[in-house]
């Protein structure tokens, strides 16, 4: 049994977010450039068992997936081709970003930190794969 990967993917930066080894809780792990998510998981998972990747996806107010889901589907493909053996799990990420950024506000850190984009990424990941767990 392996742990729980969620990852918020963005054209530019990627959210990544893993559970413990009992898959009860979301921690945040990191934020990569897109470019470098491939490598990044091949280093992580020689280290670590994952059984599930959760991909975050973003859907608009009326349910329809946005805009930004013509990039995540060709990741997922990639995704598919270099971990076979990985389940992948979609889930609603919406107002993940906001969220994130309230919890900042309420965690009182600074505004010039708050405007951080990996750390709003990488706290999105970690409610991405919160809200997973707690649905499961």
């Amino acid at each position: 049994m392996g742990r729980i990967l969620s990852i918020d993917y963005g054209r530019k930066r990627v959210g990544i977010a893993v559970t413990d080894e009992l898959k009860m809780i979301a921690n945040s792990l990191t934020t990569v450039h897109s470019k470098d998510i491939i490598i990044f998981l091949k280093n992580y998972i020689d280290k670590e068992s994952v059984e599930c990747f959760v991909i975050g996806e973003p859907k608009q107010m009326n349910g329809k997936l946005s805009e930004s889901e013509k990039f995540i589907k060709p990741f997922i493909k990639l995704l598919k081709k270099e971990f076979p053996d990985i389940k992948i799990e979609r889930f609603d990420e919406r107002f993940t970003s906001k969220i994130a950024v309230r919890t900042m506000v309420d965690a009182g850190i600074k505004k010039k930190d708050r405007q951080n984009k990996a750390l709003i990424d990488s706290i999105s990941a970690t409610l991405i794969l919160q809200s997973y767990l707690e649905s499961k």
